[in-house]
């Protein structure tokens, strides 16, 4: 239960980044309140999740997913680049979460 609430925390950091870009500057307001949403609910899972999991397992699985979420969406919603070297560090990301779930058992 404790890895799916971790996900969900992923996917709400997710809508956090892509709706602060949105949000011009926090200067439009639905995109604007997308975003408050998306770190509540974003912080309330991860805390949810670190009920059961170690912080040192958590809050970096988190950060992982939330940043591959942002480059992928970022990449096919807003245009943005998918260099040889994204796809790299892309990688060694993917590989990170890997260890780390591998490691917590």
């Amino acid at each position: 239960m404790a890895w799916l609430l971790l996900a969900l925390a992923a996917v709400f950091e997710v809508v956090f980044a892509m709706g602060m870009k949105m949000s011009h500057g926090f200067t439009k307001l639905t995109p604007s309140l997308v975003t408050i949403v998306g770190i509540v609910f974003g912080l309330w899972f991860l805390a949810l999740a670190m009920k059961q999991l170690p912080v040192s397992i958590a809050y970096p699985v988190w950060t992982a997913l939330g940043t591959l979420g942002t480059v992928a969406l970022g990449t096919l919603m807003l245009g943005e680049s998918m260099t040889p070297l994204k796809i790299v560090s892309v990688l060694a990301i993917v590989g990170g979460v890997i260890g780390l779930k591998v490691s917590s058992g």
